[in-house]
């Protein structure tokens, strides 16, 4: 391809410098990353907008924006950028700002080591955004289900819903400390679910389906859902909704990661059968 049609093509890129970073429990960091790129940031209207993180090694001396298509066809792959997917929790595109909420676990991991060592100044490359789901504030009941990963756009959401909204959001957590103070209308109850066993993926399924719905049927605009995190248990969940009748236009589901897998090794498996939600 002429390298012209490669830079028409390659998603646009922002390089930010962060702000300040904030523990919100002991497995969240907030990350706040500013920067002028940030003019003509997409994502309007979307709750779940994610952008995709882009880290190189620092000993290659490269300057972002990067031409990935020229990278892939000349380096080795174990040099090329590590690419990892996060939800935006918010943005403001008026002081060119944004945040994202990294989960951590230790020292492992790429993203969620950087994000626990990040400092003033420090550079953030990153490209997107995309999303496809935002509540619908006509409809009748909200259900959210998920995990840390998905806490991000779950609290998104809550905060864009009307004060008249009826719904429940289920957010498991790994311990008690995990949990947050919400934003959310008087009639939308906010169930953390502490699961002591993390190989237990038919934990918050359970909880869905044993917790409050409202009277079925499910016709159009009844029920609106956002089911999102590790991928097993995301199955669970769709299992529960069918189960229930929910049509699966009123249904935005997905896995964002999955147990035992790194993110190219899950990103890879989404197109095989164990990689597939619906």
């Amino acid at each position: 391809m002429p390298k012209g049609d490669r830079e028409r093509r390659a998603p646009r890129q922002y390089v930010l410098a962060v702000e300040s970073t904030e523990w919100l429990t002991p497995h969240l960091v907030r990350v706040v990353a500013s920067g002028g790129t940030l003019d003509g940031f997409g994502g309007e209207g979307y709750t779940d907008a994610y952008v995709k993180l882009l880290f190189v090694d620092p000993a290659l001396g490269l300057e972002p924006p990067y031409d990935l298509a020229a990278l892939r066809a000349t380096l080795p792959a174990d040099r090329l950028p590590v690419v990892r997917t996060y939800t935006v929790r918010w943005v403001d595109r008026t002081r060119r700002r944004l945040a994202i909420d990294f989960v951590t676990h230790g020292d492992t991991g790429v993203a969620a080591v950087w994000a626990a060592g990040a400092a003033p100044g420090d550079r953030l490359v990153l490209s997107g955004p995309g999303g496809a789901y935002a509540p619908d504030p006509a409809a009748g009941w909200h259900l959210f289900a998920g995990d840390l990963s998905a806490l991000p756009a779950i609290a998104a959401a809550l905060e864009t819903l009307p004060g008249h909204a009826n719904g429940v959001a289920h957010v498991e957590v790994g311990a008690a400390a995990d949990i947050l103070d919400l934003k959310v209308p008087e009639q939308v109850a906010v169930n953390w679910l502490v699961n002591p066993d993390p190989a237990d993926t038919g934990f918050l399924a359970r909880a869905v389906d044993g917790g409050p719905w409202p009277a079925g049927p499910y016709g159009a605009g009844a029920v609106q859902v956002f089911a999102h995190g590790e991928r097993e248990s995301v199955k669970a969940v769709r299992q529960v909704l069918r189960d229930r009748g929910v049509p699966r236009e009123a249904i935005s589901i997905s896995g964002y990661w999955a147990r035992g897998r790194t993110e190219d090794v899950f990103q890879a498996e989404k197109r095989e059968p164990v990689g597939r939600i619906d």
